[in-house]
């Protein structure tokens, strides 16, 4: 759940450049990625807003944003850049994640596996610092989970429960 040093350091930066557009064009900034994948590295911006994000609304984000990179130049090397929907099996990764999801079904997997489980599905009671709350499918109690523990906290998709 946590991102490599350098590639933090550019995704804030790159987050502190986004957020002012995205504040103007009524979208919510979900997350920036800055990532390697095999020998290219892609700058990853992921867009929402009530309703869900388009087409249109990516292009109104990339294109200007474009602009901000090219002049504020905050990553000197080659990169790919890509703007998208986080989607609906959306990661949550930072505290204002936790906090607007409360209430929503979430899938979590574990890093390592605890009382023979190591993945389940339930629904996000709480969040505070390094730490949400579970009530899991078929149980009434809610279970607390370290963030460090888990390899992955996802809304749940129902058509991919276990991919």
């Amino acid at each position: 759940m946590s991102e490599n040093k350098k590639g933090g350091n550019t995704a804030n930066r790159v987050r502190e450049l986004a957020q002012p557009l995205c504040d103007e064009l009524g979208l919510f900034l979900w997350d920036v990625r800055y990532e390697k994948e095999g020998t290219t590295m892609y700058l990853r911006v992921f867009i929402d807003k009530d309703g869900g994000v388009g087409i249109d609304d990516c292009e109104a984000f990339s294109r200007p944003f474009n602009d901000i990179l090219d002049r504020e130049d905050p990553i000197p090397e080659a990169y790919v850049f890509e703007v998208s929907s986080p989607g609906l099996a959306r990661e949550l990764r930072r505290p204002e994640h936790f906090e607007v999801c409360i209430g929503d079904e979430v899938r979590v997997r574990l890093i390592r596996a605890e009382k023979g489980e190591k993945e389940f599905i339930g629904t996000l009671t709480a969040y505070e610092k390094g730490k949400i709350a579970v009530i899991k499918r078929g149980e009434s109690e809610p279970s607390d989970v370290l963030l460090s523990d888990c390899a992955f906290v996802r809304l749940c998709d129902d058509e991919n429960l276990f991919d």
